[in-house]
Formats: C-alpha cells, sequence, structure tokens
C-alpha cells in the first residue's frame, strides 16, 4: 500500500460572511476563546513560514465531482457520487457530493500554502460566495505549521463574498473589503476545531476528492512538522508502523483519524458516506496507492498483511510488534508563536 501521502490536504480552511455581514460563529469563537488576535497570529506566521498573499476563491481549480466518471448534468441533494468529499459537513448542506469547491496552490520557494474554498450548498459554478475557507501553510525547512479557518454563520446557506480573502495579516484592508480580523477566526478558535485530529500524519490530508488534483496539492510526507502558536500546542499525533510494513514506504500513519477512518477506508473496509456504488468498487474502494492500477490479487499479496498490521497496532499501539513515534513535535525553541 505504498503511497504519496494517505493523509495529505486540506482538508484546507473555508472562509466567512459576505462584505458588510457580521459573522456570527466566527465573532461567538473569538469571545469565548481568543487572547491573541487572527492578524498577530497571521503576523507570527508570515514571520516564520512566509507571507499569504490575498487571492479571490474563484481563482481556484474546481474539485470534481462525477458519478460514474461522468459530470451529472445537474446536481441533487442527498445525491451519491464516485468521490464524495470526506469532510465534516453540517446535516443541513448538500451533502459530501457538493460541486464546485476550488483548491489553491499559493506555495513558493520552501513556503507551502494550500487554501481550500469550500461549498456545502449547491450554488452556480461562478458564484463569488462560498461557505467556508481554510489554508494550512507549511515551511518545509522547519516543519512550521499555520492554521487559519473562517466560515459563516451556522444554518446560512446564502455563504459569504470569498472574491477577496485577505491575508492572514493585513492591517489594513483595500476600501469596501473585509478586514482579516473580521474574516479570519482566532488561533484558539481555530484551534478548538482540531484539524490535526485528520491531518494527523502531515499538514496536507490526501483523500481521493482532493487527490483528482494531486498536481495542486503541496507535500511533505516525511518531514518535520510542528504547529505555531500555543493554542495548538495541544495538538498531538504519533506514527503507527510495524517491521517491513509496506504501507508507510512513502508517507506516515497517524494514530488518530487515520487510524480510525482513513487506513480502514483507503482498504475498502469502510465504505464513504455519500459514496455510489462506482466508489464501493475495487479500484475507487481502495484509494492507497494514489491512483490505483494494481489488480485486486496483486493488491492484496501485496499490502494485506501490512494493512492488518496496522490495525492491530491502532486497536493496541501495546502490541510488540508496533513502532510508535511522535509525529507533531514542538516548535524550535524561540518560536512559540506569542
Amino acid at each position: 500500500m505504498s503511497v504519496s501521502t494517505l493523509l495529505s490536504l486540506i482538508p484546507v480552511v473555508l472562509l466567512a460572511a459576505t462584505l458588510g455581514m457580521a459573522q456570527a460563529a466566527p465573532q461567538a469563537a473569538v469571545s469565548k476563546y481568543s487572547k491573541q488576535s487572527a492578524v498577530e497570529y497571521g503576523q507570527v506566521c508570515a514571520d516564520m513560514i512566509g507571507q499569504i498573499p490575498a487571492f479571490n476563491c474563484l481563482d481556484g481549480t474546481i474539485v470534481p465531482i462525477t458519478v460514474d466518471g461522468k459530470t451529472p448534468s445537474d446536481y441533487k441533494p442527498g445525491m451519491t457520487c464516485d468521490r464524495p468529499a470526506l469532510l465534516p459537513y453540517a446535516d443541513d448542506s448538500f451533502g459530501q457530493c457538493t460541486p464546485y469547491s476550488r483548491l489553491l496552490n499559493l506555495s513558493y520557494g520552501k513556503t507551502q500554502i494550500s487554501a481550500m474554498c469550500r461549498r456545502e450548498q449547491l450554488r452556480d459554478p461562478n458564484s463569488k460566495f462560498f461557505d467556508e475557507v481554510d489554508i494550512v501553510a507549511h515551511n518545509i525547512d522547519t516543519g512550521d505549521t499555520c492554521w487559519f479557518h473562517a466560515e459563516g454563520k451556522p444554518g446560512q446557506k446564502t455563504g459569504f463574498d470569498a472574491s477577496r480573502v485577505p491575508p492572514p495579516n493585513e492591517k489594513a484592508p483595500p476600501a469596501q473589503r473585509i478586514s482579516a480580523g473580521q474574516f479570519w477566526w482566532a488561533p484558539a478558535a481555530t484551534a478548538s476545531k482540531n484539524c490535526l485530529s485528520c491531518h494527523d500524519a502531515d499538514p496536507f490530508m490526501y483523500s481521493p476528492w482532493i487527490g483528482q488534483l494531486k498536481y495542486l496539492l503541496p507535500a511533505d510526507p516525511l518531514g518535520r512538522y510542528s504547529n505555531i502558536g500555543k493554542e495548538f500546542a495541544q495538538w498531538h499525533s504519533n506514527s503507527i508502523s510495524t517491521r517491513d510494513n509496506t504501507c508507510v514506504g512513502c508517507h506516515r500513519i497517524g494514530d488518530q483519524a487515520s487510524c480510525s477512518q482513513f487506513v480502514p477506508m483507503a482498504a475498502g473496509k469502510i465504505p464513504a458516506k455519500d459514496g455510489n456504488a462506482l466508489s464501493k468498487s475495487y479500484p475507487l474502494s481502495h484509494w492507497m496507492p494514489v491512483n490505483n492500477g494494481q489488480s485486486k490479487e496483486f493488491w492484496e499479496q501485496a499490502n494485506l498483511e501490512s494493512l492488518n498490521q496496522l490495525l492491530t497496532c491502532c486497536a493496541d499501539p501495546k502490541n510488540p510488534i508496533c513502532a510508535i513515534k511522535p509525529i507533531v513535535t514542538p516548535p524550535k525553541a524561540g518560536k512559540s508563536g506569542r
């Protein structure tokens, strides 16, 4: 089960409210959690990782939603599809097959920046309104990683204007544009989302849905991984492995959602929510390695023993066959994010 990265991506994080509309959920989160502001945190991250530019979500590439290998003529609530999003959408969303989310790779040099503009409701593909925006910023030399999240009001189906997503450290926006402090959640509120529960192996998460745009995904699957800011200090994960395990040749396996959900899902043991018959049949049901072109007989011969060993260690990390090592490490001295 060698792969490029079982859990790479981002999800990455969603947007906020339309211009001139208060963000009820973000503001409530700010008042509940925040000490360090979004802009202060954004500046620390810019200093340590690199500047995040302003961007238009509509400049991102659409993540395809297909049914039996084809783009459907229309989309219906509760529909099933080939590669569901595997995202924590609310019950009143359009579902895991919501079309027209967009992905941007804003990376440069040693700075990796992945931005996801999510749709949770059906809208025109060229609508400037989105439901969430997420950014993961990562430095491949130091492992320093920052997380930015914004979303609209609970139950709000109109979305918010994402035609200009402000840099998190921007102190003064252009005229008639929302400020970074209004747009982005404060770091403590973002930390409460516990993004690492899914991004437990490395900062960028892989799934068949986002893997359709694999060429836009940053990757540092075996690199150093440390989260900036004391609000994120409680985020920890460990790698799970066994001797000569074929599943960890290209990436790590984390001990959180990787264990409980993604490893068995990537081996066809757990069906994806809102997945159709094609998604549940081989090879789409076995999404490791990436773009799996192996016969099922060969896949099982090469990977089944390693897979079962991983599942054993996920259930009982103290089993003698298991090798457990920390993945997320503290930032280097003097880089607390304050």
